[in-house]
């Protein structure tokens, strides 16, 4: 699947693409060669061709703007020539334009990651902020435009000549390797692809990127263990991305695979602020069946105690309260050693499918990796960060054990 964008994955475009080819449309008003056209954009699309192909998108758009692919596909095509452009004014009004292809699309009904994703990256104004910046060493910007010029306009030579120009000028620029091996993905050079892809992570192992670029090529060899392997570190490295969970997704409905976490209710709410801590308890917890799920009082009480005075003695160069990760695991855990001293006093016949879950990973020394990606909040969601940097193994297995559900 092919890039189009270096700031949001454009490889999803291909599928676009495939929509495209199995849609049939009648003869669009005012341009009567509409179908031929469209087959004509779609074939210079896959050549690589995006320059070509940029001038009869925009024909098509205009002349049927009830076609949602057309649209939309343009809208990324815009965006993704935009960053070719030097002048900020020009790349301005690009996006701009691209915005409200994209925006009629999704009237239309398209709803898809990469659409939020370019979409959440472009202002009503079409101004980047700055954010189609490569680098702030000038040999290395002009280098990597000049690549993404001779990209979209099909020329892998050219653009591949750029992006090692780039990478002279800036090595920690992590965009010049990782676009280097879109450019032997594009050209059927898997091995050379994959060698790129890892230099890319070699730089910054902690953007998702790089990782499911790799895996879209492992399978496309076919190799499909590598490839999940791959598409986990993509999710585990950025899992509140829009696209980082897209790779494993594609490779679980390519191999049949279920993707889910485990089922775990916890039927307990604590809300207000650190001066008045509320509980609110489900009245299940109180039907009377010995399977332990009055251990959940102990859950609200611990966060309670979170809110009023542990947060603050845990987190001293914080200023306002924040649900952390350490405060959901401690919570837990307090949960779990009640079940546990129930079990061994055998006060429990049958313990609660919830609870035996929540036993299950924390036996499994995965109880923080499940809260990270299965019940991060915005607060927790800051604790992600510091936890990958020493714990990247429990979050793959936790992917590995328990998301993958074969």
């Amino acid at each position: 699947m092919p890039r189009l964008t270096p700031l949001a994955c454009g490889k999803l475009l291909l599928s676009l693409c495939l929509l495209l080819c199995l849609q049939t449309l009648a003869h669009a008003q005012g341009m009567d060669n509409y179908e031929a056209e469209r087959k004509r954009a779609i074939e210079l699309y896959e050549q690589n061709k995006y320059i070509e192909a940029l001038p009869i998108f925009e024909k098509l758009a205009a002349a049927n703007s009830q076609d949602r692919e057309v649209q939309e596909l343009y809208g990324h095509l815009l965006a993704a020539t935009a960053i070719t452009e030097k002048d900020a004014a020009k790349r301005k009004q690009m996006r701009a334009r691209a915005r409200t292809y994209l925006l009629r699309a999704q009237e239309l009904g398209a709803d898809n990651a990469l659409l939020k994703q370019t979409l959440a990256g472009i202002p009503p104004d079409g101004g980047d902020a700055g954010s189609l910046t490569f680098s702030n060493k000038a040999e290395a910007e002009d280098a990597m435009r000049e690549g993404e010029a001779a990209f979209m306009a099909g020329d892998m030579s050219k653009a591949r000549k750029s992006y090692e120009r780039a990478m002279k000028a800036d090595p920690q620029l992590y965009e010049a390797p990782l676009f280097m091996g879109d450019v032997y993905y594009k050209t059927e050079k898997y091995d050379e692809a994959g060698e790129w892809f890892a230099r890319a992570i070699a730089v910054d192992p902690n953007r998702e990127t790089a990782y499911r670029y790799w895996g879209d090529v492992l399978m496309r060899q076919g190799k499909m263990d590598a490839a999940r392997d791959k598409f986990v570190e993509a999710y585990i490295t950025e899992p509140y991305n829009r696209l980082a969970p897209q790779g494993l997704i594609q490779w679980a409905q390519r191999n049949k695979v279920r993707l889910a976490h485990p089922k775990i209710e916890i039927p307990v709410n604590v809300s207000g602020d650190k001066d008045n801590a509320r509980i609110t308890l489900d009245s299940a917890m109180l039907n009377g069946k010995d399977n332990g799920l009055a251990a959940w009082l102990l859950y609200g009480g611990e966060r309670a105690r979170w809110k009023t005075e542990k947060f603050a003695r845990t987190y001293p160069g914080e200023k306002a309260y924040r649900h952390s990760l350490a405060e959901e695991a401690a919570a837990l855990r307090a949960v779990l050693s009640f079940v546990e001293s129930q079990l061994k006093e055998k006060k429990i016949k049958e313990l609660e499918p919830s609870l035996a879950e929540l036993k299950k990973l924390n036996d499994a020394g995965l109880l923080e990796a499940y809260i990270l990606l299965a019940r991060a909040d915005a607060g927790i969601v800051e604790d992600h960060a510091a936890y990958l940097k020493t714990n990247r193994d429990q979050l793959r297995r936790y992917a590995l054990e328990f998301v993958i559900q074969k």
